[in-house]
């Protein structure tokens, strides 16, 4: 059995229609969107809308960890374009998912991002796109367990949860050979960023089911530049796939 996997597809359709090739199965960890591009201020949902000037002045406070400025600067910026933001950023999102989940593979198991918006993912899942949140499946003999979203964070992005609700899909999942979600467990080396230069959020409950139930695999993105791409806790590979929109590679699992 050979799986592809991916994650933080960030707009990246072209190498996402090939990204399957050669696999029996594509796993796809969220974050399809591209709201904006870190590495390239030019690209993304906000710079089409207001510029790459006030993109960068965005990057800048964020970086910075002036979240309240960074939201200042939106209300701003919205404002000045008099058109109601719902409306807008839900068809920017609607144009990128057309684009992007024609772009996947039969089959392809797929959860969501913190950055997507998972009431639109019915729409758009073709019959060969399998959608799981705190759910499990059988592939090539191996049970993989799928938890999406991330935790609550200043950034406030769409699929954010409590850890409460969090840890509650991660037990419903069970013992799983592999274990996928969008966010890292909570491990430093595996949530600090090193351009960005933060930590994101990881999950402490991740950590307890590696640590209680063994996986052979716990595979997560989110961090785009972390301080370790792959470790071992105890008898689990831990391995960030979370390079997909500037690499256009899939990580390859065999088994």
């Amino acid at each position: 059995m050979r799986v592809h996997v991916v994650s933080d597809v960030h707009g990246n359709a072209e190498d996402l229609a090939t990204a399957g090739e050669g696999a029996d199965a594509l796993i796809c960890l969220g974050d399809l969107v591209l709201f904006l591009d870190y590495a390239d201020h030019g690209r993304g949902i906000f710079p089409d809308l207001f510029g790459v000037e006030n993109a960068d002045r965005l990057v800048e406070l964020r970086t910075a960890r002036r979240f309240d400025e960074a939201r200042d600067l939106g209300r701003r910026l919205w404002a000045e374009l008099d058109v109601d933001r719902d409306t807008a950023i839900e068809a920017a999102v609607r144009r990128q998912y057309a684009e992007l989940f024609a772009a996947f593979p039969t089959p392809t198991y797929a959860t969501y991002g913190n950055v997507d918006i998972p009431r639109l993912w019915s729409e758009f899942a073709g019959p060969g796109t399998t959608v799981l949140d705190g759910q499990r499946v059988e592939l090539g003999g191996l049970t993989v367990g799928f938890v999406g979203g991330g935790l609550r964070t200043p950034m406030r992005t769409p699929y954010e949860v409590s850890d409460e609700e969090y840890a509650a899909k991660v037990e419903a999942l069970g013992d799983v050979d592999i274990l996928c979600s969008h966010i890292p467990p909570d491990v430093p080396e595996l949530t600090y960023d090193t351009v960005a230069r933060r930590f994101e959020r990881g999950s402490r409950a991740l950590l307890d089911a590696i640590r209680r139930n063994r996986p052979r695999y716990a595979l997560f993105g989110h961090v785009h530049q972390p301080l370790a791409r792959r470790m071992r806790i105890a008898a689990t590979e831990c391995v960030n796939v979370g390079h997909f929109a500037s690499t256009g590679r899939p990580f390859a699992l065999e088994w």
